[in-house]
């Protein structure tokens, strides 16, 4: 088995229910932080420096959150959010943590190997490469349902992982797959 290959998250996207109800016109007219357009989105937009993050927001409570780069900060964003909210809620329907669901991780990596990205396009199947649109071509993996954005100097972004094990497998998998792929 090859050997793991560092990587470094930088963005998590998570779900969780706050467990109040909320009015979202309401809200966005008194904190400052929160965009709501509602002729262009059913959600509001929460924007937090530090940590630093964004929400979707729900009118039902549930909310999407974007950017931190571990679980504790989604964990510390979503306490700060249920504090910031629930003078403001129509409704609380639990006091209880809200519980998140990572939903999507992206992390950066290098396979240390330049790629030849048009052999791997035409002899890799599930390789998407577009070079007059994109400079990167897209592996896609059906297990792990994720997705590597393929650079020729040998970087690569991941997307879709709902944990570290699925990056970790997804880079060895894909680093033992293309090897014999390695430009000049």
């Amino acid at each position: 088995m090859a050997k793991d290959i560092d990587f470094k998250i930088t963005n998590m996207v998570s779900s969780a229910n706050l467990g109040l109800e909320l009015d979202l016109f309401y809200i966005a007219q008194r904190i400052k932080e929160i965009e709501y357009e509602p002729e262009q989105f059913p959600g509001a937009i929460l924007k937090f420096k530090d940590p630093k993050a964004s929400l979707l927001l729900f009118k039902n409570g549930k909310v999407v959150c974007v950017g931190c780069k571990d679980e504790e900060t989604i964990a510390k964003t979503l306490d700060k959010t249920v504090k910031l909210l629930k003078p403001y809620a129509k409704k609380i329907l639990t006091n209880k943590k809200p519980v998140f669901v990572v939903t999507n991780i992206v992390a950066s990596a290098n396979l240390n190997m330049p790629l030849d990205l048009f052999a791997i396009a035409y002899k890799v199947k599930d390789v998407e490469y577009e070079p007059e649109q994109f400079p990167g071509a897209i592996l896609k993996f059906k297990d792990p349902k994720v997705s590597l954005l393929l650079f020729k100097n040998g970087k690569v972004i991941c997307a879709g992982a709902t944990n570290k094990k699925q990056i970790k497998d997804t880079l060895v998998k894909a680093k033992a797959m293309l090897s014999k792929y390695a430009g000049k």
